[in-house]
């Protein structure tokens, strides 16, 4: 079940994630075509502070994922609604405030970025900060829609967010160029529009009766914002450190040495490919940090490993194939940017052929950084992103661009990722003391988490007779624990009934289903899971309204149980069972 849920969740992840780089890339295409090589300097150097714009916004949307993807997995909708209607206040007062830093200092704020303070550098630089950080509310609004509607299962609406928000971005970046002839005011704006059209495609669901979320102003709570900016600062760290290594570079590449505003131009154009390029690596860190984070608060260790091996193997097939497209593609990629030949023409085909061969490496370390983000190891995934993001490659430019000058400089991102996966790699070493690490070896969970393998019985069901094998097997299980007749019967019974209701009445009608049964002993309660892909359906509120007829099957199983949970996320229907023992049981 996991791995058919990894390949729904990681082709929508992978689309949504363009809502940022999307936009930024018709932008620098547009302004490549029309408004020349001073022009996409301009952009260039503006890139650190659209790049804050983002970093906000994903520290938020990654604060809102690992906050309810937690109270998701211990089946919590009021949590999941508390972090929803925070998230949403925090955002508007944050993206609000941005939007009127950045209009009011636009001007100091592209002399800080290099752009000076006279001249035409300067000027297209804060006209392109001005009508981009218009955007700013959307931009934010945008991103932190995204872990909600993954969680509620509606990818379709993602996707069509995106499309909306490229055909939008297209359509008035032309209109700026052909019609208006606003300049880079107008290309940032066309941006801006372009996100708000998303985010009100997006807006539809959360309006509608089918929407699993309820805004509340009651719900915003002051411990909930310090939660979920607190499970967001990882991001910080990823997202600074882009800022920072953006920044670093620029100053590099425009001593003389190395080719000065062209080779910034060149890098802008490059930046730009690889971030669209990089989309996969956002798709593989989003889905890797979702279902780790509700896995680690089920305690499945056994799911964990699953996801770890699966999340690697599509990671380092899309890095592959993508890195392959790019070495052929440069050439094409680059003159959509820059039309005309020149020396940043075949500086930048170089330098994306080159940054393409870091986005392998990238897709692991998206991978495994992101899995410990999910289960609690904050402070080694800001490790992590601080040395592959910013301190590695910056290190690694200045040495090789010494002797390489302008190549040294485009090595420097394969090189950082490298060197960061031989780090992760040395701290597995010392821990597991295997030259190839196992999954367990490289997710480095803490030795008591979950339960141990004598104390787990899991099961996938298919068919009715499957349902009487783990209905039997969960007897036998819980007679070997020592457990009495009552609590065993109950247990089986509570298999029973929910397997056969859910195989008769949900496969029956839909082909290609599953059903996992997840029974686990820690302490003295039994914790009894249930995980289908069948349409929603809520078996609580099913049995608290069948009281005189109908139901018995779930109403026996909602009586046995001592507490139930429901909930209904990434399309699955989950159900968790608690009982307790009892003495005398």
């Amino acid at each position: 079940m996991i791995r058919k849920l990894i390949k729904q969740m990681l082709t929508a992840q992978i689309l949504s994630a363009l809502t940022v780089s999307l936009c930024l890339l018709i932008d620098s295409i547009m302004i490549g075509q029309f408004l020349g090589v001073d022009a996409i300097a301009a952009y260039g150097l503006a890139n650190p502070l659209l790049l804050v714009i983002g970093a906000i916004g994903t520290m938020l949307s990654s604060g809102a994922q690992v906050c309810c993807s937690k109270s998701v997995g211990k089946g919590s909708p009021e949590e999941t609604n508390k972090g929803f209607s925070s998230m949403t206040c925090i955002a508007l007062i944050i993206s609000a405030a941005f939007l009127l830093f950045c209009i009011l200092l636009r001007k100091p704020l592209a002399s800080l970025l290099g752009a000076g303070t006279e001249g035409k550098l300067a000027e297209d630089t804060a006209d392109y900060i001005a009508g981009f950080s218009i955007g700013a509310p959307g931009s934010m609004g945008a991103l932190i829609l995204v872990p909600f509607l993954q969680i509620a299962g509606q990818s379709g609406l993602l996707i069509a967010a995106v499309a909306t928000m490229t055909v939008t971005d297209v359509v008035l970046d032309l209109l700026n160029a052909l019609v208006f002839h606003g300049g880079m005011f107008g290309m940032g704006l066309a941006s801006s529009l372009s996100y708000y059209a998303a985010l009100l495609v997006g807006a539809f669901y959360f309006c509608s009766k089918k929407c699993v979320f309820r805004f509340s102003l009651k719900d915003v709570r002051t411990e909930k914002v310090r939660e979920l900016l607190s499970d967001g600062v990882p991001t910080v760290f990823t997202m600074a450190s882009t800022v920072v290594l953006t920044f670093v570079l620029n100053k590099i590449l425009l001593l003389p040495s190395n080719g000065g505003s062209m080779a910034v131009a060149a890098f802008s154009v490059i930046m730009t490919i690889i971030n669209s390029a990089n989309c996969i690596n956002t798709g593989i860190g989003g889905v890797s940090l979702t279902l780790s984070a509700v896995l680690f608060s089920e305690e499945d260790r056994t799911g964990l490993k699953e996801m770890l091996r699966l999340m690697l193997r599509y990671g380092l097939i899309l890095g592959i194939c993508v890195a392959a497209v790019l070495q052929f593609a440069a050439p094409f990629c680059v003159r959509l940017f820059l039309p005309e030949a020149g020396s940043s023409q075949d500086m930048a085909i170089l330098g994306t052929r080159l940054f393409a061969l870091g986005i392998i490496p990238c897709c692991v370390i998206s991978t495994l950084k992101n899995i410990y983000y999910g289960t609690g190891r904050v402070g080694r995934t800001e490790l992590i992103s601080t040395m592959e993001g910013a301190i590695l490659p910056s290190l690694a430019a200045w040495l090789l661009s010494l002797p390489f000058h302008t190549a040294g400089v485009w090595l420097s991102y394969p090189a950082g990722e490298i060197l960061a996966i031989a780090g992760i790699w040395i701290a597995v070493y010392r821990k597991s003391r295997r030259l190839i690490p196992s999954a367990e070896a490289l997710l480095m969970l803490p030795e008591d988490f979950g339960v141990p393998a004598e104390d787990l019985l899991e099961r996938d069901i298919r068919t009715l007779q499957d349902v009487t094998d783990a209905s039997k097997a969960a007897a036998v299980f819980c007679t070997e624990h020592g457990i009495g007749t009552t609590v065993s019967n109950r247990i089986a019974l509570c298999i029973e009934e929910t397997g056969v209701n859910t195989v008769t009445y949900g496969f029956e009608k839909e082909k290609d289903r599953h059903l996992s049964v997840r029974l686990q002993h820690k302490g003295n309660r039994w914790t009894l899971r249930f995980r289908d892909d069948c349409r929603e359906f809520n078996p609580v509120t099913y049995a608290a309204n069948r009281t005189q007829e109908g139901g018995y099957g779930i109403r026996l199983v909602m009586g046995m149980a001592d507490e139930v949970r429901y909930t209904y996320s990434m399309n699955l229907n989950n159900l968790t069972i608690f009982l307790n023992d009892k003495p005398g049981d």
